[in-house]
């Protein structure tokens, strides 16, 4: 069984995704807190503690300056990070600091599985040890980036593709692949693979920027329309 510390400010949000985690086989929640320092206390004295569905909103400290604590603690449980929080240096703050997994409230049941079930499978993979070949690295890095919702493509990841969103959404006008690429530290094509998702999926709406000589920049903006 993967045990499971759930961490949220609110008892309630708290005792709702526990019960979403038992749901999912091969789940266990071994404890819930409702701060930071309910969050470190449980981290210390849980007998044995694999995963953590942090809040990034809680009374004491942030999530983030949880998981900092924790590492400089010498404690090495994976954390998906479940919360409100949407700015984009928020998400990339997450990445950085070796967050799993992404998920924003509010979610269904679905999205949470999602994430749960391609952490057991990433589990599966690591289990088996050894040395990898560049295809089961591949795997491994891949194992992480199932669809957290219905039409997110498969080799898509979730994180990235909300760190794109919410820089679409934050800006004053239409941005270039580049330009997306400089505000969340991926790489240019990283940003025009997903800025092409969430055009053919009319998130985003496609420009054309002529200069003097020379193909159009492709320039994109988010887009109210369903």
């Amino acid at each position: 069984m993967i045990e499971v510390l759930v961490v949220d400010d609110d008892t309630r949000v708290a005792r709702v995704n526990a019960a979403y985690v038992e749901k999912v086989p091969g789940f266990h929640v071994a404890g819930e807190a409702h701060s930071a320092l309910e969050a470190l206390r449980s981290v210390e004295t849980l007998p044995r503690l694999d995963l953590i569905l942090l809040d990034h909103y809680l009374p004491d400290r942030t999530g983030l300056e949880v998981v900092q604590e924790m590492r400089r603690r010498g404690h090495q449980a994976d954390v998906i990070m479940v919360t409100a929080a949407r700015d984009v240096s928020t998400v990339q703050a997450a990445m950085r600091q070796g967050a799993l997994q992404y998920l924003v409230k509010p979610f269904a049941f679905a999205g949470l599985r999602a994430k749960l079930e391609a952490y057991a499978e990433l589990r599966r993979t690591l289990d088996g040890g050894g040395e990898a070949e560049q295809a089961e690295v591949d795997r491994i890095f891949g194992a992480l980036s199932a669809p957290s919702e219905p039409g997110l493509p498969k080799g898509h990841s979730p994180t990235t593709a909300e760190l794109v969103r919410q820089c679409l959404m934050k800006a004053d006008g239409a941005l270039s692949a580049q330009e997306i690429a400089e505000r969340t530290g991926v790489s240019r094509q990283t940003a025009q693979r997903y800025l092409k998702l969430l055009e053919r999926t009319g998130r985003a709406r496609l420009t054309l920027k002529y200069g003097d000589a020379g193909r159009p920049e492709h320039r994109y903006e988010w887009a109210t329309r369903p």
